[in-house]
């Protein structure tokens, strides 16, 4: 009589006990629709498991051994890459390589979307196209073309510059000019990538937001630093970010235009670890130099993500 009483002075409360045996069935289908997407996922795991877990590991075992491959000598080629000049001249040109060329890029995408993004609908069909030209044609290729440009021989940019009176330019000799030859055509190749992003996040920004800013008297510079950059900030990061990694792991350009001379003074980690690992016989010291590409990446990776996270939280 009383649990009656208690029931009657408890609304729903037995109905929450004819619902309960329901929750715990649904309980148990979520988890088995868990179940079910990460047995649909396991290929793809297994998959970068294969290509890239796998191959990063023996990468590091191979690091630890001498140049047969038959004695452990734990960090010996850590010691001795780090007492060599030339890592050291590696390591500069790759970070001056990756920044430079990353900072162009994105500063020719962002201008070049600004102004795609203001050009008529048909207009910007036909930009886009033409523009994305440089991104669709395989790296090697292109590069190729670019090493015609630059040949000492028979160098079109020479033909140009001495027909309008000028002297020759050693492009591919001289250890600046080689620099600036390999950043030129990875800025030519990548900053389509930067422009169809930020074309697409410029797509996204509220018209509202644009008179708003013009209602309160702001003018064009302060409509893209108070507006557009703040609206683009995330995009910009991770854009920065995975051409930062592509960048820095660059191996086509400089490997055809100047192989890393003259005298390596053009060589970065992918093809200074390749001239020692295969052209030289010593793996184990060429997975040595690639491998001193994952703390510098997760360095920049770590940064770049926390400022993202803090500023969706913030949001």
């Amino acid at each position: 009589m009383a649990d009656a009483v208690q029931q009657s002075w408890v609304p729903g409360l037995a109905g929450a006990r004819e619902h309960a045996p329901r929750r715990s069935s649904l309980q148990r289908f979520m988890r088995r629709r868990s179940t079910l997407a990460i047995a649909m996922c396991l290929p793809l795991i297994l998959i970068i498991a294969g290509l890239v877990a796998y191959p990063a590991l023996y990468s590091i075992y191979l690091s630890t051994l001498n140049k047969t491959q038959t004695r452990f000598i734990g960090l010996g080629n850590f010691r001795f890459l780090l007492s060599r000049d030339v890592f050291w001249m590696v390591v500069w040109q790759s970070a001056i390589f990756a920044l430079s060329a990353v900072v162009l890029k994105a500063t020719i995408g962002l201008i070049t979307a600004h102004l795609v993004n203001n050009l008529p609908v048909k207009g910007q069909r036909k930009w886009r196209g033409m523009l994305l030209v440089p991104w669709v044609i395989p790296l090697a290729l292109s590069s190729l073309g670019w090493w015609w440009l630059f040949d000492p021989t028979h160098s079109a940019f020479n033909w140009l510059i001495v027909l309008l009176g000028g002297n020759e330019i050693p492009w591919l000799s001289d250890p600046y000019w080689a620099r600036f030859s390999v950043i030129l055509v990875n800025v030519w190749y990548g900053a389509p990538f930067f422009l169809i992003m930020y074309l697409a996040a410029l797509k996204s920004v509220p018209e509202q937001l644009y008179e708003a800013a013009a209602i309160d008297g702001a003018n064009w510079w302060q409509k893209i630093w108070y507006v557009t950059l703040p609206m683009m900030r995330n995009i910009i990061a991770i854009t920065v970010l995975f051409s930062l990694i592509v960048t820095f792991a660059n191996f086509d350009i400089v490997r055809i235009l100047t192989a890393g001379g003259p005298i390596d003074q053009t060589h970065v980690f992918a093809t200074w670890a390749f001239q020692l690992g295969i052209e030289g016989g010593d793996l184990p010291l060429g997975a040595c130099v690639s491998l001193f590409m994952f703390p510098i990446l997760g360095v920049a990776a770590y940064f770049i993500l926390r400022d993202i996270n803090r500023r969706g939280n913030e949001a």
